[in-house]
């Protein structure tokens, strides 16, 4: 609240805020009801017999005005620090007794946990007609827990019994009812509720509080040099200047280096700068002769021109004599045609059209006596390749016919056979294709970390990491937290097979949960993702493990964030016995053996033996991987063997399939 701008006080007397007024209720042995102290903004003097109250008055109003780690309770008394607390005064600790035993004295109270207990004082200002109030209550949620508090300031005067009573047994509702008031602001901690107060009261800063404290609580002074030091001037901390003066040094060093280096490199380069004045030159005289060369074309060019149109005209001047000589040679063309057609029409007159056309049925007879010739010695010849008999009569035709749709009906079979087996075996190659490139794929990812998880899997949480900006070691797989123990080895087939698809599942810290769940529900992932949420366990829960438990042949990786979490879960869902006998596993109700097979629940069993319990291609469990890339190496090299001998078949098969073509009668 802002301040009136007038001072209305006559004096100066009672200048500034001063206490007007002092209410407690239930603080030490002031005991059910209000406790009242009327100062009326003056000096006043407190005195009494040795424990009637007056340093518990005088800690009432230190509470409010100094932190609670500041507050020395009954100092000013001058008892031990540990004489008086906060609780006592709250619960109102009168007296110690001793227990019927004769052990150590016990405290004894005023009041149970169930009470409240609240402090009040209104300072009053009284040249700017101001009052504030300042208040605090306590109250203690269970019998052995340190007292509860909140913090009350108020720019008008209150009252205990007008504003702090009549809410029944809730604190809640004092507080609720406070904050609806006016010109009332309630806090939970004391650094604003401090800062509040101090700004109505005009303190800067809260050495003066400090001040205060030690002065209320004083005795004596054992060195005022010291005491004026410590609580009423401003601490002067000579270590920045120190570090500033040593990081100017340090600068002006450094700038003193580098105008050393600037003269090195001035002298040497003075030498460079002759050399290039003199590269200039020689560029200058370069670029010249490169104008020269260029200008040769133009030159040439001009008189190319000039030659040019000299034969275009020789060229004209001979396409006009040809052009003459070839209408000349037209007209006599034309002369010796009309003469012609006399000639012939003169033979025509006289029998020559029948010997024409004897000479052209000659020709034509003659034309297909050659022409059947050679197609009958190229029959001969085929028959002969293909081991059929000569043909001299129709009937000789008609059986080699016959033969060769045999043949021919043959060979298409047979080239069909081929075609299939061929496609067959491209096949064959596609798919050893295909799982040589996974594999080369995997081995490459396999060699750029050191877990044992499929490169499907490693892809996904990298697309969602780099989309995140999430470092990967947050996001772990489970597969990269767990191994089987190197003296269990045995079980590592067994444990492989039942926490597959656990060791696949991501595990997402709290932290990253909405942003990972938000992007794998908006995310075509094109696979399977499992993720679990990893909460921090409040309290370990105890799981009592069977003797012989598979989790015991676990190793989780130490040093993780997800450790205690991963240690329960494993107890909690795979605490499977370990049988190395069928009457055993009979008996269990969690069972696994060494050869894969599970029991769950005493009734389901399953045993998956797809893939071979000790293809470690398919392992996923453990933190190194070098096992894993071996056995995936030799089955690269297995896989490429395989290729080689399929693709020679392949080219086996495309040889008899061009010489079953080439076969092939037509």
């Amino acid at each position: 609240m802002e301040q009136q701008l007038l001072d209305f006080a006559s004096d100066d007397a009672l200048a500034g805020f001063r206490l007007h007024t002092l209410e407690v209720y239930n603080w030490g042995t002031f005991h059910k009801q209000v406790w009242r102290l009327d100062l009326d903004s003056r000096n006043s003097l407190l005195t009494g017999d040795i424990g009637s109250g007056k340093s518990t008055l005088v800690d009432a109003v230190t509470t409010l005005v100094v932190p609670a780690h500041r507050v020395a309770y009954n100092k000013a008394a001058g008892a031990d620090t540990k004489e008086r607390s906060l609780r006592s005064y709250v619960l109102g600790y009168y007296k110690s007794e001793r227990s019927t035993t004769g052990h150590a004295a016990k405290s004894v109270s005023l009041r149970d946990h169930n009470s409240f207990s609240v402090i009040l004082g209104v300072f009053k200002n009284a040249g700017y007609l101001q009052k504030v109030t300042l208040a605090q209550v306590f109250w203690i949620k269970e019998a052995q827990a340190p007292p509860e508090r909140f913090y009350v300031v108020a720019d008008e005067a209150l009252s205990i019994t007008g504003h702090f009573s009549g809410f029944g047994t809730d604190i809640g509702q004092l507080k609720k009812r406070l904050k609806k008031m006016k010109d009332v602001a309630v806090f939970d901690t004391f650094p604003k509720y401090g800062a509040a107060f101090r700004r109505r009261f005009g303190i800067d800063n809260e050495q003066a509080l400090a001040l205060f404290h030690q002065t209320v609580s004083m005795k004596s002074v054992g060195n005022l040099t010291d005491f004026v030091r410590e609580h009423m001037l401003e601490p002067f901390d000579v270590t920045p200047r120190i570090n500033a003066l040593l990081h100017h040094f340090d600068d002006l060093n450094r700038a003193h280096a580098a105008v050393l280096k600037a003269k090195q490199q001035i002298e040497r380069l003075t030498p460079l700068v002759a050399d290039c004045d003199t590269h200039t030159q020689l560029e200058k005289e370069v670029g010249q002769l490169r104008e020269c060369r260029e200008a040769l074309a133009p030159f040439f060019a001009v008189h190319k021109k000039k030659l040019l149109k000299k034969r275009m005209a020789n060229l004209t001047d001979e396409q006009t004599r040809l052009t003459r000589k070839a209408k000349a040679l037209e007209s006599e063309h034309k002369e010796q045609m009309a003469r012609r057609d006399d000639i012939r029409q003169a033979i025509a007159e006289n029998g020559g059209d029948r010997l024409e056309r004897l000479r052209a049925d000659i020709k034509r007879f003659t034309d297909q006596k050659h022409k059947r010739q050679a197609q009958a010695q190229r029959y001969a010849d085929l028959a002969q390749d293909l081991s059929f008999k000569p043909v001299h009569t129709r009937t000789d035709f008609d059986d080699n016919a016959a033969a060769i749709q045999n043949r021919q009906q043959a060979l298409r079979k047979k080239q069909a056979d081929l075609l299939n087996l061929r496609t067959e075996v491209s096949m064959t190659f596609r798919d050893l294709k295909t799982d040589h490139d996974e594999l080369t794929k995997e081995l490459a990812s396999l060699s750029a970390r050191k877990s044992n998880i499929h490169a499907r899997q490693i892809s996904i949480r990298q697309t969602l990491c780099r989309y995140l900006d999430i470092d990967e070691t947050n996001l772990p797989f489970a597969g990269e937290l767990i191994q089987v123990r190197e003296d269990q080895s045995p079980w590592e087939g067994a444990a492989e097979r039942l926490l597959h698809n656990f060791a696949l599942s991501l595990l997402v810290p709290e932290s990253h949960y909405r942003a990972v769940a938000a992007w794998v529900n908006n995310t075509f992932l094109q696979a399977r993702l499992v993720y679990y949420l990893v909460r921090p366990a409040p309290q370990k829960k105890s799981v009592d493990l069977h003797p012989d438990s598979l989790v015991k042949k676990l190793a989780v990786k130490p040093e993780n964030k997800c450790y205690e979490w991963l240690e329960q879960e494993l107890a909690t869902r795979f605490n499977y016995a370990c049988c190395t006998d069928m009457q055993r596993f009979q008996q269990e109700p969690w069972a696994i053996t060494e050869k894969g097979q599970i029991k769950s629940g005493g009734q389901r069993h399953e045993k998956d033996d797809r893939r071979d319990l000790t293809d470690r291609s398919q392992y996923v469990l453990g933190w190194t991987n070098e096992a894993k890339i071996r056995t995936l190496k030799k089955q690269h090299r297995i896989l490429e063997e395989q290729m080689q001998t399929t693709g020679n078949d392949i080219s086996r098969l495309e040889s008899r399939q061009n010489t079953s073509k080439n076969s092939y009668p037509t």
